[in-house]
């Protein structure tokens, strides 16, 4: 009943909402999938790679897939309720973060160990392989599409700069998920969890000091011009990083004609997340430059202070093994499985 309801109301008000992508005819389409996630159409990954996405799909479908877009959660809700809207068939796809929900997906948390990841198209490809490998249990009951992860991490800071571990002693940071607000606490700073969406508002409030975002979504949330700082890191590994899931409807896929369900496959798996890292790593450099362009403080940790901050976060691998290990999952394996797959993808 829920699901019809807001079937209705999202096709009579898909015009309005200027979110409704076609390729065909109506009376073409076999179906009409629905994709629902929290960012602003013009940020990097709706932009360009979800309604390229879509149109590909429908393109290579001859039309018989339609996809409606609907981007800042247009359909109601919030972030952490993507995962249910999904799972539940209230829509038929989603774009969100496993993290946005404790608990519920927990090897995903390796990548959002400190220190972990390198570029992310490359720890893109790794994400999806290490899904096929260790995380199909936790995604059982959606159909994942693409994993992946953003670029490096870093602090985008109200006056002073975040420059060593003693500037980050107090102040209120915003993180997106548990263990990077584990992460800022164990670090000195005073975590404030939430999702992305609610960064500008809580900024311009002084609700938070700072946040902790990549580059690429500074811009459409124009983060560089409610701070004056912004702080990254030296070295191979980014300061954190975190996973995507791009994730269907188990029910609508399966529900899918052979012909159509082959159309959704060949635009899924480790491609599919590599490109969306791909997009975010690309989507880096221009969002730097405004702040750049801006003049605000860019500042780096490197040489023997990154040192300092790799060893401060040393506790939180420590404490994510122990409760992993209260769940009878083996980290420390998915650790190492990580980092010999990503090891792998970076030798191609």
């Amino acid at each position: 009943m829920i699901r019809n309801l807001l079937r209705a109301a999202g096709l009579a008000g898909g015009v309005a909402l200027g979110a409704l992508v076609t390729a065909a005819p109506a009376q073409a389409q076999d179906v009409t999938l629905r994709v629902h996630h929290f960012l602003p159409a013009p940020a990097p990954v709706p932009a360009n790679f979800i309604t390229p996405w879509a149109e590909k799909v429908e393109a290579e479908s001859d039309g018989r897939i339609a996809v409606e877009i609907y981007p800042a959660m247009q359909l109601g809700g919030a972030p952490p309720n993507l995962i249910d809207q999904v799972r539940d068939g209230i829509v038929d796809v989603v774009w969100t973060l496993p993290g946005y929900t404790p608990g519920r997906f927990p090897r995903a948390e390796v990548f959002d160990l400190p220190f972990v990841a390198a570029d992310a198209e490359t720890t893109s490809r790794a994400a999806w392989r290490f899904y096929e490998e260790h995380m199909r249990e936790d995604f059982a009951d959606i159909h994942p599409i693409a994993v992946h992860v953003h670029g490096p991490g870093n602090f985008h800071m109200k006056a002073p700069a975040v420059e060593s571990l003693e500037d980050l002693e107090g102040r209120a940071v915003r993180g997106p998920t548990r263990m990077i607000t584990r992460l800022l606490e164990t670090l000195g700073a005073t975590p404030v969890g939430m999702p992305v969406p609610q960064v500008p508002e809580s900024l311009s409030r002084n609700v938070i000091d700072g946040t902790v975002i990549p580059w690429e979504v500074t811009r459409a949330l124009r983060v560089a011009e409610l701070v004056d700082t912004h702080t990254e890191f030296g070295g191979d590994r980014s300061f954190y990083t975190t996973l995507f899931v791009f994730a269907m409807n188990r029910d609508t896929y399966e529900g899918l004609p052979d012909d159509l369900r082959a159309v959704i496959d060949a635009n899924s798996g480790i491609e599919t997340s590599a490109w969306v890292g791909r997009v975010m790593d690309e989507g880096d450099a221009p969002a730097r430059e405004i702040a750049v362009e801006r003049g605000n403080a860019i500042a780096i940790i490197d040489g023997e202070e990154l040192t300092r901050w790799q060893e401060a976060a040393e506790p939180v691998v420590a404490s994510w093994i122990a409760d992993m290990e209260d769940q009878g999952i083996d980290a420390q394996a998915l650790i190492d499985s990580l980092a010999a797959i990503l090891a792998e993808e970076e030798a191609r």
